[in-house]
C-alpha cells in the first residue's frame, strides 16, 4: 500500500507544471491577441455577457469608436464596451500563480510615481479680476504667475500669494496690443510668449509689458504655446493641424527659425512639454464625421517627435465611469501626463507615456470648467477654472 502511494504522488507532482502551463496556454491568455492577461489595464481580462473573456486592449479595438457596440470573436453575441466586467476568477489565477515569474521585470519608468490626492489651499482672482480666463504659466525665475483673460488688460501678473502685481495688453494699445488671447508661456529668460486669436499671431513681451516681437503672418490660428526646455517655443496651429518650434533671440526680438515639427495632427490645441524627459504633449479634438460629434485625443512625442503613446475619450471611457473631454495638459515633476476634464470636471494622472493609461483621479471636487494647468517648483498644482474665473492652488494631501 505505501508503494501504491508512493507510485501515486509521483505523476502528480510531475503533472504540476504541466498543469500550470495549461493553465498559462489555456486560461491566462487572450485568444483574440495571444498575449497574457495582467494587473495593468490594457491587459485586464474583461468578462463579456456572454461569458468569454478578452482583454481590455481587444475590447478597445473591437467596438465601435462612437457607439461602444461589438460581437463577441467566439459566439458573435452583440454587446457594448461597458457592458464587459473584470473576470475576477481569472485575476484571482493570476495571482496565485505569481504573474511576476512569468513576465520580464518592469523597466524603472514603467512603475511610476504616482501622485496622490491634492487638495485646495487657496485660490486668487475671481469674477472683475479675471474676466473669463484662457492660458495660465509660471515664470521659472519669481514663481509669479501668468494669466490671460478678456478683461481689459488681457495680461496679468501674480505674485506666489495670489496680488495681483502687474497687468498690460490692452486692445488697441499700439504699444501692447492683444485683441484675443488663447494661451500663455513664460521663457527661462522672462520673456512672456501669447497666441493672439484676434490677429493670428504669436506675441512677445518682456515682463514689464513691452512688446519684443510680433510673428504674425505664418499661422492659421496659433492656441497652445509652451517653452521647451532649451528655451525654445512650441505652437499649435489648430486649422493647420500642425506642431511648430520657434527658436527666438528674446532680447533682440528676433525670429531665428519656425519650424514644423508635426503636419498631420487633428485640431491641436493644447501642448506641454516636460522639463525632464523633453517629451511633448498634445491635445487633439477631433470631429467625427457625419455626427459632428467632439472628442479628445492626447499624443505624447519623444523630444524626437517620435509617437510614445495615445489615449482619447473613447479608451479613457473604459476606464473612467463619465465621458472624459480633455481641455488642458501638462506634466508633472516625475514625467506623468495630467489632464484636465471639463466633464467631471476634474484632474487626472494619465501616467508615464509608455504605460498609457494609468488613469487614477487628482481632484474630483471644487472644480467648475479647469482650462489650464501647471506645476510649481515646490510640486504644487496652479488649476485655471474659467466658469469662476480664479486660479486654484492645490497641494498634495
Amino acid at each position: 500500500m505505501a508503494g501504491e502511494a508512493s507510485g501515486a504522488s509521483g505523476p502528480s507532482g510531475a503533472a504540476l507544471p504541466e498543469l500550470v502551463h495549461e493553465a498559462e496556454t489555456s486560461l491566462l491568455e487572450c485568444k483574440v491577441c495571444f498575449e497574457r492577461f495582467g494587473h495593468r489595464q490594457q491587459r485586464r481580462p474583461r468578462n463579456l455577457p456572454c461569458g468569454h473573456v478578452v482583454c481590455l486592449a481587444c475590447v478597445a479595438a473591437l467596438a465601435h469608436p462612437r457607439t461602444l457596440a461589438l460581437e463577441c470573436p467566439f459566439c458573435r453575441r452583440a454587446c457594448r464596451a461597458c457592458d464587459s466586467s473584470d473576470c475576477l476568477p481569472v485575476l484571482h489565477l493570476l495571482e496565485l500563480l505569481g504573474s511576476s515569474l512569468h513576465q520580464p521585470p518592469a523597466a524603472p519608468c514603467a512603475a511610476p510615481s504616482i501622485p496622490g490626492t491634492l487638495t485646495c489651499r487657496h485660490a486668487f482672482g475671481g469674477w472683475g479680476t479675471l474676466v473669463n480666463p484662457t492660458g495660465l504659466a509660471l515664470c521659472p525665475k519669481t514663481g509669479r504667475v501668468v494669466v490671460v483673460h478678456d478683461g481689459r488688460r488681457r495680461v496679468k501678473v501674480f505674485d506666489s500669494a495670489g496680488g495681483c502685481v502687474h497687468q498690460f495688453g490692452e486692445k488697441g494699445d499700439a504699444a501692447q496690443d492683444v485683441r484675443y488671447p488663447l494661451d500663455v508661456t513664460v521663457t527661462h529668460d522672462s520673456h512672456l510668449v501669447v497666441t493672439d486669436a484676434g490677429d493670428r499671431s504669436i506675441k512677445v513681451f518682456d515682463f514689464f509689458g513691452q512688446s519684443k516681437l510680433v510673428v504674425g503672418g505664418q499661422f492659421s490660428l496659433p492656441w497652445g504655446v509652451e517653452t521647451t526646455p532649451q528655451n525654445g517655443v512650441m505652437v499649435t496651429d489648430t486649422e493647420a493641424g500642425s506642431l511648430h518650434l520657434l527658436e527666438v533671440d528674446f532680447p533682440e526680438g528676433v525670429l531665428r527659425r519656425n519650424e514644423r515639427l508635426q503636419a498631420d495632427l487633428c485640431n491641436p490645441r493644447g501642448v506641454a512639454v516636460s522639463g525632464l524627459t523633453g517629451a511633448v504633449a498634445v491635445l487633439e479634438h477631433p470631429v467625427a464625421l457625419g455626427t459632428g460629434a467632439c472628442s479628445t485625443r492626447v499624443k505624447v512625442f519623444s523630444s524626437s517627435m517620435q509617437l510614445m503613446g495615445q489615449v482619447d475619450t473613447f479608451g479613457l471611457s473604459l476606464f473612467f465611469p463619465s465621458r472624459v473631454m480633455a481641455s488642458a495638459v501638462t506634466f508633472d515633476h516625475q514625467g506623468n501626463v495630467i489632464v484636465a476634464d471639463t466633464s467631471g470636471p476634474s484632474i487626472l494622472c494619465l501616467g508615464q507615456p509608455e504605460a498609457f493609461p494609468v488613469l487614477k483621479p487628482m481632484v474630483t471636487q471644487g472644480l467648475s470648467h479647469p482650462v489650464a494647468l501647471a506645476f510649481t517648483k515646490e510640486n504644487s498644482l496652479l488649476v485655471l477654472d474659467a466658469a469662476s474665473h480664479s486660479v486654484r492652488v492645490y497641494k498634495v494631501d
